[in-house]
């Protein structure tokens, strides 16, 4: 699977009815890509387009039609890219081949294999606590501040934050803001609690900073105590390489 970081977009352009031994092309070049463990690829059938052959083909024309271009889209690594692009040139006869550079943001995968049940491990160590306290009406760019504060977070590779939803505070203007069974505050204070080491804490408390015009951080020193399974162990030091 892919990991976050540079990477290469490849964009495979040929004719629907362009064939390669026994089969279509674009069928050949996705069957050679999943053999040669390419993470993922995509065939797509235009509505309509020209080419080097100055003929627009569309759907309308059943004759035509034929003749539509596919599109095949993958991304890869640059090592990969350039284990895989000979071979698909010689494939490509009749049509175009594009690679731009990209950058991967996320990847991930909901299926994973069973593992076997493993026992708890226990770490303990030094850790750095920030909590964030702000109001539930608070905006960002159009949506709930602590909605955005914490996607914010997720991106920077921050383990993990915990929002609290109060039910009764008040702040530095005084104001008291409680929640009752007749009427529910529509400001009601918010606490987010984040716990990492120092270095990361340091690193997004910055972000977070230009995101609030009106709230609190808080720093403290902690001790953890974490209990994890072995196989826990095994998937973070894998991500984290």
């Amino acid at each position: 699977m892919l990991s976050k970081g540079a990477a290469k977009k490849v964009t495979i352009y040929v004719n629907e009815d362009t064939r390669h031994q026994l089969g279509p092309l674009y069928e050949a070049i996705l069957t050679f890509l999943m053999h040669k463990g390419v993470a993922g690829a995509t065939a797509s059938r235009s509505l309509a387009g020209f080419g080097a052959h100055r003929v627009m083909h569309t759907t309308k024309v059943e004759l035509l039609a034929e003749h539509l271009p596919v599109r095949i889209e993958f991304i890869e690594t640059a090592e990969k890219v350039d284990e895989l692009l000979p071979t698909l040139y010689d494939m490509v006869a009749d049509g175009l081949i594009e690679v731009q550079d990209t950058t991967v943001i996320k990847a991930s995968s909901l299926q994973s294999p069973p593992k076997e049940q493993q026992p708890h491990e226990i770490r303990r160590g030094k850790a750095r606590l920030m909590r964030i306290f702000l109001g539930e009406a608070d905006q960002w760019h159009g949506e709930p501040l602590h909605e955005a504060i914490v996607k914010r977070l997720r991106m920077m590779d921050i383990a993990g934050a915990t929002v609290y939803r109060g039910i009764l505070g008040y702040g530095v203007k005084g104001h008291t803001h409680k929640q009752n069974f007749l009427r529910l505050s529509r400001d009601l204070p918010v606490m987010i609690a984040v716990v990492d080491s120092e270095e990361n804490l340091a690193r997004v408390s910055q972000a977070v900073e230009e995101m609030i015009e009106d709230g609190l951080i808080v720093f403290s020193d902690v001790d953890i105590v974490r209990l994890v399974h072995t196989h826990s162990l095994a998937e973070a030091s894998e991500a984290s390489s």
